[in-house]
C-alpha cells in the first residue's frame, strides 16, 4: 500500500494469473512527495506602524509545514527608526524537501509628532530696528520654519524680523 501522508518510496507488485494457472506479475514504485512549499504566518499588525524615534520590536513569524514538523523561519530585512519611511522584513522557510515559502512585513516609520517651540512665544521689538529674535523649536527631523501675515518674516534658521522696520507712532500692534 501506499502511504501518501508519509514522503518515501513504495513498491507494488501486481500479478494475474489465468485459467491455467499462468502467472505474470509487474512492480510499480510510486514516489510520494513534498512538492507544497511551508506557511509563513507574520505574528502581529501587518502591516507595522513605528513612531519616529521609538524602538522597533520584531515580533517574528511561525512557519508550519504538512511534512516537515520542525521547521525553522528566518527573518531578514532592517528598519531604521531614526528615519522616516517604509523597510520590509522577509521572513522565509525551507522544508526538509527544500520548498522554500516566505512571507513579508511591512514596516512604515512615520513621524506624527509637531516640533515643540523652545523660544519664548512674545518677542519685544525696538523702533526702528528689524531684527525681532529667534524662534526656536525641537524636533527628530529637521524644522522649517514659516511666518503668516506680510509684516514679518523668518529664516530658515528661525531668526524672525519686520519686512519694514516699525514706526510705534503709527502703529503698536503687530501680528504672524
Amino acid at each position: 500500500t501506499v502511504d501518501t501522508s508519509s514522503i518515501g518510496t513504495y513498491t507494488l507488485t501486481y500479478s494475474a494469473t489465468d485459467a491455467s494457472v499462468n502467472t505474470s506479475t509487474a512492480t510499480r514504485t510510486v514516489n510520494v512527495v513534498d512538492t507544497t512549499a511551508p506557511t509563513i504566518i507574520i505574528t502581529g499588525d501587518n502591516p507595522l506602524t513605528v513612531e519616529l524615534g521609538d524602538t522597533y520590536v520584531e515580533l517574528g513569524a511561525s512557519s508550519q509545514d504538512a511534512s516537515d514538523p520542525d521547521i525553522t523561519d528566518t527573518a531578514s530585512g532592517t528598519v531604521d527608526t531614526s528615519t522616516v519611511g517604509t523597510y520590509f522584513i522577509t521572513y522565509s522557510a525551507t522544508d526538509a524537501s527544500g520548498n522554500t515559502g516566505s512571507a513579508v512585513r511591512t514596516v512604515n516609520v512615520v513621524d506624527t509628532t509637531a516640533p515643540v517651540f523652545t523660544s519664548s512665544a512674545t518677542f519685544s521689538a525696538v523702533e526702528n530696528q528689524t531684527s525681532v529674535g529667534t524662534v526656536t523649536a525641537s524636533d527628530l527631523q529637521t524644522v522649517t520654519f514659516t511666518v503668516s501675515g506680510t509684516e514679518l518674516e523668518i529664516t530658515s534658521g528661525g531668526v524672525l524680523s519686520f519686512v519694514t522696520a516699525p514706526d510705534f507712532e503709527t502703529k503698536t500692534t503687530y501680528t504672524a
